[in-house]
Order: structure tokens, then C-alpha cells, then sequence
């Protein structure tokens, strides 16, 4: 790589761990009022204030993030790759800092809360951090093959092949929860009005029991492979 683009990569990487431990701080302030006693399922009710506050920061992380990639990319597709990278660095180190200053995950395999919408999204941390791996690694090859020449590009199969996987891991990342409760009420009673308190007091007694690894494994397939199609096909 060019040393232009590695101080590039430094600086994104030093930014995005920044990032990291932000977060982590947010989330050290959140257990500490909800979780005293230690993280752990089910979760803590929390006010609608706090629910939406949450929600619109990790709503603006995601925009730092993103402009980070659009502000230091040179083509859109690196533009594109450097936000993955900022995006995969935050993340891995968000889990750096919690086990630094809480000592928390107690292993690899602990069950993590990773996102909200449009339900509970629930896996082991490694998961994620396997996700994020990838997405380093494909960021890398983005910007190794264009320091060689500027119109690198995804191609409409390897994008398919990226959404597909991306797609995939998140059924795996839904389905336990899903499962859960819709074991209880059907979509026609889901979307009543009138069972919300129902529903909200089903689903906050909510325990992961089983995450389905060969879904996730089939999605991560599905993204490695279109990172590999990606590198043979620049390579020629």
C-alpha cells in the first residue's frame, strides 16, 4: 500500500477506537443505573426518554462513522470500504473497553444485545466480532486495489453475494427472538393495539436459549465468499 493510504488506515483506526470507548462509556452509565448487579437477561425496562435518546445516538455513531469513510475515501467504493473499516473497529474495541472496565464479556460466547430494531437483535460476541473481521478485510483489499487503480468497483454479483450474507446473519442474530414470540401470538395479534402491554410484559421475560450457528456461519460464508470473488477478479 501506499504510505499515503496507510497513514490513512491509522488515522481511521485511531478515530474509530476513540469511537469505541465512547460508546463503551455510554453503555458503562446504562448498566450501571439499570445493571448494578451485572449484565445479564432478561432486560431491565427502561423510560421511553432514555429508549429514544439511545436510539438516536447510535443512529448519529452511525453518520461519524459514515462520514469518516466519505471525508477519507478517494473513489465511492473506497469511500464505502473506509466506513466498514471505521464501523469494524469501533465495534471490535467497544468489547475491548467493556472487558477492560467491566470486565465483561465473561467469554467469547456470552450472549450480547447488539441492536434494537425492528426487534431484539441477540448473539455470542464472537459473532460480531466475526462480522467484523471481514469487513476489515474486505475494506483492506478496497483500498489495496486502489492505490493500483482508481476504478475499482463492486460488481453486482459480489454486492449480491455481500447483502445476501449480510441478510442471512441477521436471521440468525433475529430468529431466537422471533421464535419466542411467536410462539405466543400470531402476526395478526402482534400488530393489534389493544395487546401492546401484553406483548410488551411476553417480551420482557425474553432469554436467549439458541442461537442457530450454521445460519450465521451460511451469511458469513455468503460474505467471505463475495470478499474473495472481489480480491480474484482485481487481482487479474
Amino acid at each position: 500500500m501506499k504510505k499515503s493510504t496507510i497513514k490513512t488506515i491509522v488515522r481511521l483506526t485511531v478515530f474509530s477506537i476513540a469511537m469505541g470507548y465512547m460508546e463503551t462509556a455510554v453503555v458503562v452509565y446504562l448498566r450501571e443505573m439499570y445493571y448494578p448487579g451485572g449484565f445479564g437477561f432478561p432486560l431491565k425496562p427502561i423510560g421511553f426518554n432514555i429508549a429514544v435518546t439511545e436510539i438516536i445516538r447510535e443512529a448519529a455513531t452511525i453518520i461519524m462513522l459514515g462520514a469518516a469513510g466519505i471525508l477519507t475515501g478517494r473513489t465511492t467504493t473506497e469511500k464505502f470500504g473506509n466506513f466498514v473499516y471505521s464501523f469494524a473497529v469501533w465495534d471490535i474495541f467497544y468489547y475491548v473497553f467493556l472487558k477492560l472496565l467491566l470486565h465483561w464479556p465473561d467469554s467469547l460466547v456470552s450472549w450480547d444485545l447488539l441492536f434494537l430494531i425492528p426487534v431484539p437483535w441477540v448473539g455470542p460476541v464472537i459473532c460480531p466480532v466475526l462480522n467484523s473481521l471481514s469487513m476489515i478485510l474486505l475494506a483492506l483489499i478496497i483500498s489495496y486495489f486502489t492505490d493500483k487503480k482508481l476504478t475499482v468497483k463492486l460488481k453486482t454479483k459480489e454486492w449480491i453475494m455481500l447483502i445476501t450474507g449480510s441478510v442471512v446473519v441477521i436471521i440468525s442474530y433475529t430468529l431466537d427472538y422471533s421464535s419466542y414470540i411467536l410462539s405466543q401470538f400470531s402476526i395478526s395479534e402482534l400488530s393489534d393495539e389493544m395487546n401492546k402491554d401484553i406483548i410488551l410484559k411476553y417480551a420482557s421475560q425474553y432469554i436467549p436459549q439458541h442461537f442457530d450457528w450454521w445460519i450465521f456461519i451460511l451469511g458469513e460464508a455468503f460474505i467471505l465468499l463475495g470478499i474473495g470473488v472481489f480480491f480474484v477478479r482485481n487481482r487479474k
